[in-house]
């Protein structure tokens, strides 16, 4: 039956997630101090072993062998020594069993820490240990608590930071939400091991194809450069070391079905799969699609190329504020200068202008053109004259006397005014304003009682007196 030291020290490992051994060596370098501080000299060494068994301690300690010990902690008699050793001689030291039979309170309670920070240095270990081979995969937390300049991830065992500049602007993060991020650095500090997570890594993007495209992860599709902007679109270089395989097909999928897993992990975000190619040329003409190109220039020196690309086609190839082009600059690794197709041709032109007005120059001024050049002018505008028609005489008239026999007199022109007889115009009356209706009847009104007046006033009366 197991003591209750080691039912303690086997819950313990269960808790802290470490093994048993390394429990029992925090345990048995903690009691070393304990034992130390009490019952040894602080020089002295000494060790302790726990028997996994049955959970017994045993102490050991370091003495000199002498003649006639004066301090029983440091030193020992011969005779007690062979004891132990049979081949021992004086001045040699011997390990002889010193297990005191108590330890006092101030002992335990320092047993007790040492304990504590011996298991919290082997859990960082453990983690250190662990995360340290991890370091460049993808593993999945939850976000624990947000700060304003970092959000911390818990990862089960540890708790991972997630800095502002590893955070993807488009995304916005809340408690408890489930995360693949990608393990950027694990670093040992002295409150533990420190875990650095990213989400915009392009490196990020690559463990996500190995994830989801199986020839991707068994080699048979390679992946060349990555260029990211994170959270808005990337272009991702393939191509296939095997014979008959479409590595832009494979990453892509059936209905598209496995790129589309990998955009719903980045959050929507635009992802451009390109066949890679050996030649400059070509892969930098990969890289713009889905723009159409008519020609691509290099310049080694500068690292310059030069993309001709129709005039429809011009704002698709530099893409959102220049997004697409810039992308491509960053996987081929050239500078892209992207120029249309007429800016293309009114620079030529441009170009063959000082040529064209020194000839004209030199024309003007009367200076001797070489017979050469006379003769192949000629020539060139002989081959280039169209041959002349033939003329149908039968069609041409007779030819028409210049001097008549008898000269008519011109007859004099006249003009149409002259001819025809002018026409009197009437002058058109001034129209006069119609009366309102009630205007009218009143002054038909007054007009009635004018008359009635006028009468009256010639009406005699007759004097009544005479009759």
């Amino acid at each position: 039956m197991k003591s209750d030291f080691l039912l303690a020290i086997t819950q313990l490992s269960a808790e802290k997630n470490l093994p048993r051994e390394v429990v029992i060596a925090a345990v048995e370098s903690a009691l070393v101090s304990a034992y130390r501080k009490d019952n040894f000299a602080t020089t002295q060494n000494i060790s302790v072993k726990i028997n996994p068994t049955t959970g017994g301690v045993k102490v050991w300690a370091e003495k000199t062998i002498v003649e006639r010990p004066k301090d029983a902690r440091r030193e020992i008699s011969l005779d007690e020594a062979q004891k132990v050793k049979q081949d021992v001689q004086i001045g040699e030291t011997v390990e002889v069993e010193a297990t005191p039979r108590n330890a006092g309170r101030i002992a335990a309670q320092t047993a007790k820490q040492v304990i504590l920070q011996r298991l919290h240095e082997a859990e960082h270990s453990a983690i250190f240990a662990e995360y340290t081979d991890k370091e460049g995969d993808i593993i999945t937390g939850a976000v624990q608590r947000i700060e304003p300049k970092q959000i911390f991830i818990d990862l089960g065992r540890t708790e991972a930071v997630l800095p502002t500049v590893e955070q993807v602007r488009t995304e916005r993060y809340r408690v408890g939400q489930r995360l693949k991020v990608y393990l950027l650095e694990v670093a040992q500090t002295s409150k533990g091991p420190r875990v650095v997570v990213s989400r915009s890594h392009p490196n990020l993007l690559r463990r996500l194809f190995e994830l989801e495209v199986p020839e991707v992860f068994n080699g048979t599709v390679e992946l060349k450069p990555i260029a990211r902007e994170a959270g808005y679109r990337s272009k991702v270089a393939v191509a296939a070391r095997q014979e008959g395989i479409d590595p832009v097909g494979c990453c892509v999928g059936l209905r598209g079905i496995r790129i589309q897993n990998i955009v719903n992990e980045l959050n929507g975000e635009k992802i451009d799969v390109v066949m890679w190619n050996p030649d400059a040329a070509v892969f930098i003409a990969n890289a713009l699609s889905p723009t159409q190109i008519l020609g691509v220039e290099l310049d080694d020196r500068e690292g310059v190329a030069t993309v001709v690309v129709p005039d429809r086609q011009l704002s698709l190839a530099i893409g959102k504020e220049g997004q697409n082009a810039r992308l491509a600059a960053k996987l081929t690794g050239w500078r892209i200068d992207i120029k249309s197709a007429s800016a293309v041709e009114a620079e030529r032109a441009e170009a063959a202008k000082p040529l064209i007005e020194q000839e004209e120059a030199v024309v003007d001024e009367g200076l001797p053109v070489p017979e050469s050049a006379l003769a192949s002018a000629e020539t060139q505008a002989v081959e280039e004259a169209e041959p002349l028609p033939a003329l149908d005489t039968a069609s041409i008239p007779p030819p028409v006397s210049l001097q008549p026999e008898v000269a008519a007199e011109k007859p004099q022109v006249r003009f149409a005014e002259d001819i025809l007889a002018p026409v009197p115009i009437k002058p058109v009356p001034k129209s006069r304003k119609k009366k309102k209706k009630g205007a009218q009847d009143k002054e038909e009104a007054g007009a009635g009682i004018k008359r009635k007046k006028q009468r009256r006033e010639l009406e005699v009366p007759m004097d009544e007196e005479e009759y």
